[in-house]
């Protein structure tokens, strides 16, 4: 077992160590985090019509992919040679919590309210997937962060190469067919 972890730990760190592209300071364009729109109702015990959800899917799926994307930024510098400054690391732990506070608000959403016929489970299904991908990305960073600094244990290191069984092509595609059935057009796979 511990053979398998280090040969892990060797193949993340060589990869890390190959990048080709190398990240400048002054190349990162720090996204206005206040301009992404996150799901935020207080709405609860209603029945929600078709078009209130597709609204609110297309909202928490496409908030979900912008704060990816603005992570790819702070990633890429996490990825080459340097640390995050200060002004960086907060907003890249903010970007973080809205994407948690996205997840939970969703959640709480479809659980207290009654939707259409066919969009229950749907919603559910993507909801779990998005919010199991969001904390998987947030867990991988933060034990790279750890190894980075020297802080990591073998145990850290024990959920770093595998994905969620949710997490996966197969569940993706169903997601994306479901959307594509009810009209939702979303940047969240892009």
């Amino acid at each position: 077992m511990r053979k398998l972890l280090l040969g892990l730990l060797s193949v993340v760190i060589l990869g890390a160590c190959n990048q080709t592209e190398t990240v400048e300071a002054e190349s990162i364009e720090i996204k206005n985090i206040e301009d992404i729109e996150i799901f935020e109702t207080n709405q609860t015990n209603d029945s929600i019509t078709e078009v209130e959800i597709k609204g609110n899917l297309k909202t928490y799926l496409d908030s979900s992919g912008d704060l990816h994307r603005a992570r790819y930024l702070y990633e890429e510098i996490l990825d080459s040679d340097r640390k995050l400054d200060k002004k960086e690391k907060e907003a890249y732990q903010e970007i973080n919590s809205l994407l948690q506070k996205n997840d939970e608000n969703f959640s709480t959403y479809i659980s207290t309210n009654t939707l259409p016929e066919g969009y229950q489970n749907e919603s559910e299904h993507i909801s779990n997937y998005i919010s199991t991908l969001n904390q998987y990305f947030i867990e991988f960073d933060d034990t790279i962060d750890e190894l980075t600094d020297g802080e990591i244990s073998i145990n850290n290191l024990k959920g770093i190469g595998s994905t969620p069984d949710i997490v996966n092509g197969g569940e993706q595609a169903k997601i994306e067919k479901f959307l594509e059935e009810k009209g939702i057009k979303t940047n969240v796979f892009e």
